[in-house]
């Protein structure tokens, strides 16, 4: 292109994550990605999460930065000062409603701004699909990303079907426990054999105006709107969920593992400006490196629960107890908001019995964590981030779910993939944790676990490499898609 500034001629991605830990985390690998290949990077978080964010790494942690930039809108929620993740329906909810306004704004304010490049493409969540209305305004390409995996989107897709069907919403809560779970669903395209107990947590409901039961439906028929639709996938991973849909959507791109993708397009750090944004909105504790430094090959236990799971005081007591009576050495982070109106608090017989073998935090970086050789195994709710990050990484896991698409992970992860053990999360059981955990570590389960991981683990790596899967279709994606109006 002759003429003008360099400026002008950089293509411009703003991007916008749904406003928790687990759609940040994966946005930001995204965005550097994309920055890596050239684009100027405009991050959109909400007021609240970027209040957290400066809290947590500091007031000066974005500034320096000069293509890679953050905004901030309103989530529409009434103003406070807690350290944790908000509620999610009522983000859904809030976000739907008020952020289509704020949003437009900012798209504008940013076309008129002499100092930064025209936004040339739009990133979004693939809940926030009030953003397309926005990016057909002016003519942007907008891109769907949702954050899950290619099995959640799908059972996600079937929400107007089950509603359809009279499957859901539940009639009445004895529903829960009189076998209508182990209803067989055998009708979704790619996956086979699955029960209405493995589906998302959202289909438990007995409400039958239950918001998530038509914001849900609302999403996923947006996303045919958008210009593209992005999967944290590979296609090895999840190849009949992944074939149903290639049909229903054309312009489908598996871009996953994010973190080894990232690390493969930026593989000399040092000279990445950008390596050192972090999005954690909790203070990471990161010297429990050292402390994994001290320990043998696969001889730790990562337990983590993600950003948004809440335990009942009970359900941590019976873990914690499962876990000292394991003998097995282990990491456990434990937020501030881990229990619901208070603080988890071991009694002191227990935290005397573990003292010698356990580290206890209130967040870490689990990347770094889950790639010393150190771990050996991971007790997970099974986000997807957690989820995938492990399989990238090659290690084991205990699926112990709380909602949502984690159930159907669990399944996936236990059945399909063999690389890990099902718990249940509502009825813990010290013995029960006790027993798997050894399983894990030092029985013979474990070990062939641990050898399917590390198949898992080749295999995601090669789809992250040149000429790889996910490799290619984010060269497509950038060249056919993001870059199309630039």
């Amino acid at each position: 292109m002759e003429g003008g500034s360099s400026k002008t001629r950089k293509p411009h991605a703003l991007v916008i994550p749904f406003p928790t830990q687990g759609h940040i985390n994966p946005f930001l690998k995204l965005a550097k990605i994309l920055h890596a290949r050239g684009f100027h990077i405009t991050f959109v978080n909400t007021e609240f999460n970027h209040k957290r964010l400066l809290k947590s790494k500091g007031s000066d942690a974005f500034n320096g930065f000069t293509d890679f930039c953050f905004e901030t809108i309103p989530d529409g929620l009434p103003l406070t000062t807690m350290d944790a993740t908000q509620n999610i329906p009522a983000l859904c909810e809030s976000t739907d409603k008020h952020c289509l306004g704020p949003f437009f704004h900012l798209v504008e304010k940013m076309l008129h701004d002499d100092d930064v490049p025209p936004v040339s493409c739009i990133v979004s969540d693939g809940i926030m699909s009030f953003t397309i209305r926005a990016s057909q305004h002016f003519g942007i390409p907008n891109v769907a990303f949702w954050t899950h995996s290619a099995c959640a989107f799908m059972s996600f897709r079937e929400c107007k079907n089950l509603k359809e069907k009279g499957i859901i919403p539940l009639k009445d809560a004895s529903y829960l426990t009189n076998g209508y779970l182990d209803t067989k669903i055998d009708w979704i395209p790619g996956m086979k054999d699955v029960k209405l107990r493995d589906l998302p947590g959202i289909y438990r409901t007995t409400d039958p105006n239950d918001f998530l039961l038509d914001f849900v439906p609302q999403q996923i028929e947006a996303a045919s709107k958008a210009s593209a639709l992005m999967l944290p996938t590979f296609d090895a991973l999840e190849p009949q969920v992944l074939n149903a849909l290639s049909s229903m959507y054309p312009q489908l791109y598996t871009i996953g593992p994010l973190d080894l993708l990232l690390h493969n397009q930026t593989p000399n750090s040092s000279e990445n400006n950008c390596e050192s944004i972090k999005c954690n909105l909790w203070k990471e504790e990161s010297d429990c490196l050292k402390w994994l430094d001290s320990k043998q090959p696969s001889s730790v236990l990562y337990v983590n629960f993600g950003s948004v799971i809440v335990m009942r005081p009970e359900q941590v007591i019976e873990l914690a107890w499962g876990l000292a009576n394991s003998k097995q050495s282990f990491i456990w982070v434990i937020r501030g908001d881990l229990v619901a109106n208070g603080k988890a608090i071991l009694p002191q017989e227990i935290t005397e019995e573990i003292k010698e073998r356990s580290l206890i935090l209130g967040w870490c970086p689990q990347e770094e964590v889950l790639k010393h050789p150190a771990i050996g195994g991971f007790l997970t709710h099974c986000g997807w981030n957690s989820t995938i990050e492990s399989i990238s990484n090659g290690v084991p896991m205990i699926c112990c779910p709380f909602f949502n698409d984690q159930m159907l992970h669990r399944r996936f992860v236990s059945r399909e993939w063999g690389c890990g053990m099902e718990m249940e999360s509502e009825e813990l059981k010290r013995d029960e944790v006790e027993r798997l955990v050894r399983e894990l570590m030092e029985g013979e389960k474990g070990v062939k676990l641990r050898d399917q991981a590390r198949k898992w683990k080749k295999m995601a790596q090669e789809a992250t490499q040149a000429g790889g899967s996910s490799s290619l279709n984010m060269d497509k994606l950038v060249n056919e898609v993001l870059l199309s109006k630039s």
